[in-house]
């Protein structure tokens, strides 16, 4: 039991109870153990406890329609989880999961309206304590949603992505196409009139259609390359719209 009550000095949201109203909160709570990786409580589940968090770290998250997983909060010793559930009876809205071996005390429906009704300070420290993860929720969701797409592309991109998006940028220009066709042509004029009696490449061009080979085997990977990247941006500029749309619905 000391130990119990120690741990709820440190909770802020009993820190307005006093030594006996601590104790007396104490024989309200049990024990639960969770090893590392284990589910506390799954998206959906009904809500019939909140937790206390007595050793280890636990992770709140909630999986997008794509399997993705977004972290919302990591509770470590002190903090309350699972609240919001047991207010007001509906299902948890998000997922806990154990990162290191866990220990909580758990509180259930019972207890904290027998806790509310006997000590009324204790309802504003919980309704602080919920509006605190609320914000720092929604704080984490704005600045996961407005990264600039062009940004978070350029920082992954390696000294070959660059090479290649560059090499593709000019294959794909006008610039490269005058130009060529200009080489094309210098090519053609100067075996066929200027060197005509001793061309090095005389028609059909067999040296000429060569590099032509060449360079058409070297162009189309690296054109591929780039092409997958956009691929790549445009898979992430709809997780982005994901992550907005699921901020507007939690703000809403």
């Amino acid at each position: 039991m000391p130990t119990e009550v120690s741990l709820l000095a440190e909770v802020p949201l009993f820190a307005l109870l006093d030594q006996e109203e601590r104790q007396a909160l104490s024989l309200m709570l049990k024990h639960e153990r969770y090893p590392k990786g284990a589910t506390i409580f799954s998206y959906g589940d009904s809500g019939d406890r909140l937790f206390i968090l007595s050793e280890g770290k636990v992770e709140i998250f909630v999986d997008s329609l794509e399997g993705h997983r977004i972290p919302l909060a990591e509770i470590v010793r002190g903090d309350v989880f699972g609240e919001i559930s047991l207010f007001d009876g509906g299902p948890r809205t998000a997922s806990a999961l154990a990162t290191e071996e866990t220990e909580a005390l758990t509180l259930d429906r019972n207890g904290l309206l027998h806790l509310v009704s006997k000590h009324p300070h204790a309802a504003l420290d919980l309704l602080t304590a919920t509006g605190s993860r609320l914000r720092k929720t929604d704080e984490m969701l704005r600045s996961r949603v407005t990264r600039n797409v062009n940004e978070v592309v350029e920082q992954r991109l390696t000294l070959g992505d660059h090479i290649a998006d560059r090499v593709a940028s000019f294959g794909g220009s006008w610039t490269f196409i005058f130009l060529f066709f200009g080489f094309l042509v210098a090519w053609v004029l100067v075996n066929s009139v200027f060197l005509a009696s001793d061309s090095f490449d005389p028609y059909p061009y067999i040296l000429l259609n060569l590099f032509l080979s060449m360079v058409a085997a070297m162009q189309a990977p690296v054109i591929m390359m780039s092409q997958n990247r956009h691929t790549t941006k445009d898979r992430l500029m709809a997780d982005l719209d994901y992550q907005v749309n699921l901020k507007a619905e939690l703000g809403s």
